[in-house]
């Protein structure tokens, strides 16, 4: 899979990419990431991105010319029916061998590929949509900056828009990362175990529940000994039921989505009960 990421900031990302699982999806060559400075696509000598709000506002906004410059001439303006000519890397992270491009039609742009724009104004970043971008075999990322972008960035090129919270954030650029971590480890081979990602908090509609490694004492804590006991069933059930705990205890909004079955909700009502009867 192939992640553009346009920014003003590119030296932000290296640590990020080059670490852990990331780094070694990069070298499989299952991740492509390509870093692509907006600054580069300005015409101007003083490679000017940003401009004053007609009208008056406080803040800058960040002008349309480079960056739709930079998104067409990456994503192949020759022929954006296709979006395969990559002309301009300003900065790569990563191998350069292309990815195939999808053939799902949006309504705002001709490119034939998710455009996100991440912005507080989008929707909100979860494992589902994290799911979705993962079905793409490549994925562009537009980092907004300052007070944002001009509005025709949005309208009229962009084809998507993200958010990973509602707080405030310098740019775009975390959430950029954030998006090709959760995305990533969604693609096959990118974690060591097949079952790894399935197994994470979200994956199921639950968070996750403890685990332990050795020694299986430790200053007197010790590990439950049904997960010494070697009986996986029994163990399958107590993780169920410890996600479950957890969940309710820590989020319990995400059980009203979570796919439940009539033994986790008769456990569930278990731990109501004995909520209630610890607050009598």
């Amino acid at each position: 899979m192939r992640f553009d990421i346009f920014t003003l900031f590119p030296e932000m990302f290296a640590g990020v990419f080059d670490e852990s699982i990331l780094k070694r999806a990069r070298d499989a060559r299952l991740v492509e990431i390509f870093l692509h400075d907006i600054r580069a696509f300005t015409t101007d000598k003083h490679h000017v991105t940003d401009d004053y709000t007609y009208a008056g506002g406080g803040g800058m906004v960040m002008k349309p010319e480079p960056i739709f410059a930079a998104v067409e001439r990456v994503l192949g303006s020759g022929d954006r029916g296709q979006g395969t000519a990559i002309s301009h890397q300003p900065s790569a992270i990563g191998n350069t061998i292309q990815s195939p491009i999808s053939n799902l039609q949006f309504p705002t742009s001709n490119f034939q590929l998710p455009i996100i724009l991440l912005t507080p104004q989008g929707r909100v970043f979860d494992q589902n949509v994290a799911r979705e971008l993962a079905q793409h075999p490549r994925l562009a990322l537009i980092c907004g900056h300052y007070e944002g972008v001009d509005e025709r960035v949005r309208a009229h090129l962009a084809t998507d828009e993200i958010s990973i919270g509602d707080y405030v954030l310098t740019g775009g650029e975390i959430p950029a990362m954030i998006i090709v971590d959760a995305v990533a480890r969604l693609i096959p081979g990118v974690l060591g175990h097949p079952t790894a990602a399935a197994n994470d908090s979200h994956a199921s509609g639950l968070l996750e529940g403890p685990h332990y490694t050795r020694p299986a004492d430790f200053r007197g804590w010790r590990v439950p000994e049904i997960l010494l006991s070697g009986h996986h069933a029994q163990i399958e059930k107590w993780r169920r039921r410890e996600a479950l705990r957890r969940t309710f205890e820590h989020r319990p909004d995400l059980l009203e989505r979570a796919a439940l079955s009539d033994e986790d909700r008769e456990f569930l009502q278990a731990l109501r009960a004995e909520k209630q009867n610890r607050a009598s």
